[in-house]
Parts: C-alpha cells; structure tokens; sequence
C-alpha cells in the first residue's frame, strides 16, 4: 500500500506525522504500565532498611541491595525520562526524534527492570531460603525474562517477515 508521502508502507495510510503521533501515544501506554511497576518496586526497595531484620543481613545481602537500589532508581530515571524530552521538546517540530529517543530510553529501561526484578528475587530468596536455592531460582528468571522479553518478540519479528 502506498501512503500519502508516496512510500509503501505496510497496512496504514498515514503521514510521518500522523505516525511519529501514534508511535508516541503506544509508546506513552508501555511506559505507564513500566512507570507504575519500577516505582511500586523503587518504593519497596527503600523500605527494606526501616525493617527489624535488615541488620541480619550478610554482606553479599546488604551488597545485592544496594546495587538493586542503585539499578532501580536508574530505571525510574530512563522510563520517566521520555516524560522531560516531551516536555523540553514539545512545540519544536522534533515529534520522531522524540519518539525515537523515547523509545531508546524505555528499551535501555525494559533491560534494567528485568535485571532489577531477578535481584529482587534473589536477595527474597537468599534471605529466606539458601543462597544456592536463591541464585537457581534468578537463574531460571533471569532466563525467562530473557526468553518473554528478547527471544519471543524476534522470533515473532522473524516469523511475520
């Protein structure tokens, strides 16, 4: 199908305009459903030291969280940062580059969530189980997470080309 700009284009009819629009709108949807999540789970982390037994923790315990910590505030900070670039950016004509940039942002965030996620499960499990339980179990997540998030995207992205 040919769009208005003359260039083919695979099942729509829209202008660069009309789609940097809606790649910034689907874009502003994945980025609520990530912004909600990180920081429930930012909050949480921050929590944990107001805790009784957060002094029993042992030094590759206290090490794993303040890492998390570190790497979870990172992500807060890559999928809000999408939010600053509209707002500096909105009215200078720059929408794709926006978009573009956005979209960057929240992939380099999509990575640091699933790494903060298995960190999270493996210090809940080193504290509560054994450390050997606990890096078997981040293994397999960190393994799925890699297989849901990386691997079935470009399988599909394979398969339909």
């Amino acid at each position: 199908m040919r769009g208005r700009n003359g260039g083919l284009e695979k099942g729509r009819d829209e202008t660069p305009e009309e789609r940097s629009d809606r790649n910034w709108n689907e874009l502003l949807q994945e980025m609520r459903v990530m912004q909600t999540g990180t920081q429930i789970l930012t909050g949480f982390l921050l929590t944990l030291p107001f805790q009784s037994r957060f002094t029993e923790l042992d030094a590759f315990q206290v090490g794993t969280y303040l890492a998390l910590v570190v790497l979870s505030t990172m992500t807060t900070i890559a999928v809000v940062a999408p939010v600053s670039l509209h707002r500096i950016l909105f009215g200078k004509r720059l929408k794709s580059e926006t978009v573009d940039t956005g979209n960057r942002l929240v992939k380099g965030g999509l990575a640091l969530l699933g790494v903060v996620v298995v960190g999270v499960v493996l210090l809940v499990f080193d504290v509560v189980t054994t450390r050997t339980t606990a890096l078997t179990v981040a293994g397999v997540l960190g393994l799925l997470v890699v297989l849901a998030w990386l691997v079935l995207p470009h399988g599909v992205r394979r398969r339909d080309a």
